[in-house]
C-alpha cells in the first residue's frame, strides 16, 4: 500500500523573501507504486512560481531535458507467489501502461518487471531487502545502498516480508527514444 509522504516546498515571494509554498502530502501517484515529490523542467527554473511541479510528471520517465524526484514502494515477491506467469506478466504490463511506460519493457526474458528508460537514475534503498536484477547478474541491496542506474535493462524485486521503500531521482539522459 502506498503511503503518504509529507513535502515541504519552499519559494520566494515577490520581495525575494523565502517562505513555504507547500506543506502537506504529495498527491501525484502512479500505479500505486510511485509518488512524485518534484519535477524539474529543462532550462532555467523559476523559483518564484506558485505551482506544484510534481503534477508535471507524465509517467515513469522524466520529461525531456528534465528530472523527477520520487519515492517508490515494492510489495514483497511473496505477494505474487500464487499468481501464474501469465498473471504476473499481465500485472506488469498494466502497471507500466498506467505509468505511460509500456515502451520501456523491451526485454522481459529475466522477468515481467524488466524495463529500460532513457535516464540516469539515482536510487537509494530506504527500507527492506531488494534485489536489483540486470540482464547478466543480480545484486542484493539493503537500506542505504545506492544504485546509479545508467539506462540499463533492470528490475527490482523485494525479497523481504514487508513493503520496501526506495527513493529515486531520474534525470533524462538526452538520448532519443530507444526502439
Amino acid at each position: 500500500m502506498i503511503q503518504a509522504f509529507r513535502r515541504i516546498v519552499t519559494t520566494n515571494d515577490a520581495n525575494g523573501k523565502s517562505e513555504v509554498l507547500i506543506d502537506g502530502p504529495a498527491t501525484k501517484q502512479w500505479a500505486s507504486i510511485l509518488t512524485e515529490m518534484w519535477v524539474t523542467g529543462p532550462g532555467r527554473h523559476d523559483h518564484m512560481d506558485r505551482r506544484d511541479h510534481a503534477t508535471d510528471s507524465t509517467g515513469l520517465e522524466p520529461p525531456k531535458g528534465a528530472a523527477v524526484f520520487r519515492f517508490f514502494t515494492l510489495p514483497p515477491i511473496s505477494a505474487f507467489a500464487s499468481m501464474s506467469e501469465e498473471q504476473r506478466e499481465a500485472l506488469a504490463a498494466q502497471a507500466f501502461g498506467a505509468m505511460n511506460a509500456g515502451h520501456a519493457r523491451r526485454d522481459t526474458s529475466r522477468g515481467p518487471a524488466m524495463h529500460q528508460t532513457n535516464s540516469t537514475d539515482f536510487i537509494v534503498v530506504l527500507s527492506g531487502k531488494v534485489t536489483l536484477v540486470l540482464d547478466k547478474e543480480e545484486r542484493n541491496l539493503e537500506p542505504f545502498d545506492v544504485v546509479v542506474q545508467r539506462g540499463t535493462n533492470h528490475a527490482w524485486i523485494n525479497t523481504g516480508t514487508d513493503d520496501a521503500l526506495l527513493m529515486a531521482v531520474l534525470v533524462d539522459d538526452g538520448c532519443a527514444p530507444r526502439a
